[in-house]
């Protein structure tokens, strides 16, 4: 059945200043791409290749055999989920539904920015940072490597990577500079309470 790699949701200059051409297509077509590949790759011809990536994910996550599986397939749908919690002209505060949910379960934007910028800048080495609705209620998370909150049970509503590939090109070694620009110039908060809403 095989995964294909989705098109980026916009032009590759349209992040731009905040995130160049330049990472993009090293960051889609080399990176992304290769997740997907190897994915691919892992399934075809195996029971597997007729699931969804998502139970492709939390099977293989049950399985320390199946660890490169796992790493392959969650980055491809992690990578896949991102690109859609960004877009041109993002960034700010969210409104509506989604504004007040994250009022009354972190007490105020700002607390959720702290909350999730902590989550992003101390995650050591390569990782994700994630706003997760946990059993109705709004939580932010962090996973490492190649990690995704729907092997916890959880449903992710934003991620933020934090692996160097995805900022170094931009900000070097500056993940700090690079967070404070998505939350206040790239996140998509209409993907983001789509999300909420579907939940």
């Amino acid at each position: 059945m095989g995964y294909e790699l989705p098109a980026l949701p916009y032009d590759y200059t349209a992040l731009e200043p905040h995130i160049s051409k330049s990472t993009l297509e090293f960051h889609h077509d080399k990176h992304h791409a290769g997740y997907v590949s190897k994915y691919n790759a892992a399934v075809e011809g195996t029971d597997m290749d007729s699931k969804s990536i998502e139970d492709v994910i939390k099977a293989a996550a049950a399985d320390p055999a199946k660890s490169g599986l796992f790493n392959n397939a969650a980055q491809a749908w992690n990578h896949s989920f991102y690109w859609n919690c960004m877009k041109p002209g993002g960034g700010g505060q969210p409104t509506g539904a989604l504004a007040e949910k994250i009022a009354a379960d972190f007490g105020s934007y700002e607390k959720f920015v702290e909350e999730f910028t902590t989550a992003g800048g101390t995650q050591f080495g390569s990782g994700w940072a994630w706003l997760v609705l946990d059993g109705g209620t709004l939580k932010v998370t962090k996973t490492s490597n190649a990690g995704n909150p729907i092997t916890d049970g959880v449903t992710p509503l934003l991620t933020m990577d934090v692996w160097e590939h995805a900022y170094y090109l931009d900000y070097q070694n500056k993940r700090p500079a690079y967070i404070e620009t998505f939350l206040g110039s790239l996140v998509n908060w209409d993907f983001v309470a789509a999300n909420l809403a579907a939940a």
